[in-house]
């Protein structure tokens, strides 16, 4: 029988005295870092006398909350606290450096409601974690609170028709980092520029452009080191005119005399926020441009749909590059990569410089079809066979068995016929077809920026496209029609972008070749550089269908367990008109990982309730400890 243990007391520690409250504007309120979902709102604390000249709006402290020290940021200072009883005191100052304005602020709360999500969630993307070896450095003394003046009140939303909103075309034959810098650098002489690029290639291409800028440079990316990144964060609020380049996560940077917003491709997927809450810098750029009375300028080839139907109804300016490009369609031959007309117009550029061959896929052979029947070959699992380079056996995608001695399952053939060719494939069709002649590939894990001005073949992949001085000789986009059979709604959006992105990589005097069907309505879009046929029927389309952005969306992922009674929830909340009737609802349907998909769709003048009644969901659940749901409001794609 085991002996029975003594009772120990429980040590208490006492917290160590604060010392007297600030003999002025002694209570903050403080946004928190709670880790709670429900628990989003500001908190009341008391400021120590010795903390009374460093409290000031956006600087980090911490506090106590419950049984915990946390972490959180000052949102505003104030006489008296709004609740009674006893308030607690601030425990520490963390940095001495604003990491917010109160304009800032204002955008988190804002963006936190447009995507129903905590506040923290959006401040854990928009400010970078502290690094306290920056913190010491003298070089961001200056920045000091105490050596600052106090920020003014921030504007009150303005009305979005009152927004100075641009959308440029990017004109062909000119490097569009190029156009981007040189338009910043035209901008500095009304205040400083913060430059949003969807990737950090794009954002170091500009920056190469601005090495010669009279004016500081800073780049914000999340590749960056930590103490690089901080530091470049808290010298964005030092008091003079600069150029800020960064990706999706810098739309939040607190740039000082600010006066302009770039949002760079626009239309890319990149802008859009993987992680929760899925916001996106297009839309950020929009709200805080009419929080701070900015200007925005959205740069890209071609328009989102958003953007579109933004440009139709007045909202935004469209200034086109209407510039006519020399391009020579050709209808693809069966079965070959490149039809029998094309090597003459081929060869002929190659005398002035390198081509560009641009493919829509990376790897060897992606789908292995019989040569004689034409049936998909297929492993005994029912995966399907792929080729992973020359004289390599068929091999399964799924169990990665591999077919030394390969026949079809239909007609016992062994002749193999490779449909969904790869680059790599490409690469050796080529080199057989025009001998002599190098070949450079730019894909994968080996992506090239540059390649010298000399005749060459150039094989690229969607956003690997190198870059060379004075353009390409001609651009040949392979099986072009492969970028628009995805079945993703945004594919057609996608397939412009990437034809006119690859298209613009030409230089004055080329030309650009298409293997694709002569009647495609790309092919004179491109020749005169005009987009807006496209936009108009996508439109059209979207609008007959009901699709966005006619309408507001949202998509949730929830457990398949669960996807039924959320669903009937979702209905009989439209039912007893807690949720407006415009309300469509879809789903569930079933994907990966033992999860469904509930789709919604309303009109844009109810999605603020949306949007209430989806936050007020995500409470309830947070209260009574159910996982959260994964929620996107306007989602990239459904």
């Amino acid at each position: 029988m085991a002996t029975s243990r003594l009772f120990r007391l429980r040590a208490e520690v006492a917290a160590m005295p604060s010392g007297p409250k600030a003999s002025s504007l002694a209570y903050v309120k403080v946004r928190v870092d709670t880790g709670v979902f429900h628990l989003d709102e500001l908190y009341d604390y008391c400021v120590p006398e010795k903390f009374s000249n460093l409290a000031a709006v956006g600087i980090r402290i911490q506090i106590p909350f419950g049984s915990n020290e946390v972490e959180g940021i000052i949102v505003e200072r104030v006489e008296q606290p709004e609740r009674s009883g006893t308030i607690k005191f601030i425990t520490k100052i963390l940095s001495p450096y604003p990491v917010a304005t109160e304009a800032s602020l204002k955008l988190f709360e804002e963006i936190a409601r447009d995507y129903a999500c905590n506040p923290w969630d959006v401040i854990r993307s928009a400010i970078p974690p502290r690094v306290a070896s920056v913190d010491k450095t003298p070089a961001t003394q200056e920045l000091s609170v105490e050596n600052r003046e106090q920020p003014k009140k921030s504007a009150r939303l303005r009305d979005l028709k009152k927004v100075k909103s641009r959308f440029i075309q990017l004109a062909p034959a000119i490097d569009a980092p190029e156009q981007v810098a040189s338009m910043a650098e035209n901008l500095l002489a009304k205040g400083s520029v913060l430059i949003v690029a969807p990737d950090e290639s794009d954002v170091d291409q500009i920056i190469n452009h601005l090495v010669t800028a009279k004016t500081c440079v800073l780049k914000l990316t999340a590749s960056m080191s930590r103490e690089e990144r901080y530091s470049n964060f808290l010298n964005c609020l030092s008091d003079n005119k600069k150029i800020v380049v960064g990706t999706r996560s810098s739309v939040f940077a607190p740039v000082s005399e600010l006066s302009t917003i770039i949002i760079f491709k626009e239309s890319s997927p990149e802008h859009y926020e993987i992680r929760s809450p899925g916001w996106n810098s297009k839309d950020v750029a929009k709200k805080r441009c009419m929080l701070e009375n900015l200007e925005l300028i959205t740069v890209g080839y071609c328009p989102s749909v958003q953007m579109a139907h933004a440009i139709d109804e007045g909202t935004v300016e469209f200034e086109p590059h209407q510039l006519p490009v020399v391009v020579n369609a050709f209808n693809p031959d069966h079965g070959t990569l490149l039809p029998g007309r094309i090597f003459s117009e081929i060869r002929k550029a190659l005398k002035n410089g390198p081509v560009l061959f641009f493919a829509a896929r990376k790897g060897y052979g992606n789908a292995l079809l019989c040569a004689q029947c034409r049936n998909i070959a297929q492993c005994d699992c029912g995966g399907r066979l792929q080729v992973g380079g020359r004289s390599i056996p068929p091999m399964c995608v799924h169990c990665g068995k591999t077919f030394k001695e390969w026949r079809c399952g239909f007609c016992k053939g062994s002749s193999q016929y490779l449909a969904g060719r790869g680059i790599e494939r490409a690469s050796e069709e080529l080199s057989r077809a025009f001998p002599g002649i190098p070949v450079i590939i730019s894909a994968g894990d080996v992506i090239k920026d540059r390649v010298e001005a000399k005749p060459s073949l150039v094989l690229s992949t969607p956003g690997a496209q190198p870059r060379v001085t004075g353009g390409y000789a001609a651009v040949v986009i392979l099986d072009a029609i492969r970028l628009f059979s995805h079945t993703d709604i945004r594919t057609p959006e996608r397939a412009r972008e990437t034809i006119f992105e690859t298209a613009a990589l030409v230089g004055v005097g080329g030309n650009v070749i298409m293997v694709i069907d002569t009647v495609h309505p790309i092919v004179p879009a491109v020749t005169r550089w005009n987009i807006v046929p496209l936009l108009k029927r996508d439109l059209a389309e979207r609008k007959e269908l009901n699709l966005p952005p006619y309408v507001a969306s949202a998509v949730l992922i929830v457990s398949e367990k669960e996807s039924m009674p959320i669903s009937a929830g979702l209905r009989k909340a439209i039912k007893d008109n807690r949720l407006p009737v415009s309300v469509q609802v879809f789903g569930p349907t079933p994907i990966a990982k033992s999860q469904s998909k509930i789709v919604l769709y309303c009109d844009h003048s109810e999605a603020g309730e949306l949007q209430s009644f989806l936050h007020e969901l995500q409470k309830k659940r947070s209260v009574a400890r159910k996982d959260l749901l994964t929620l996107r409001l306007e989602p990239y794609s459904l």
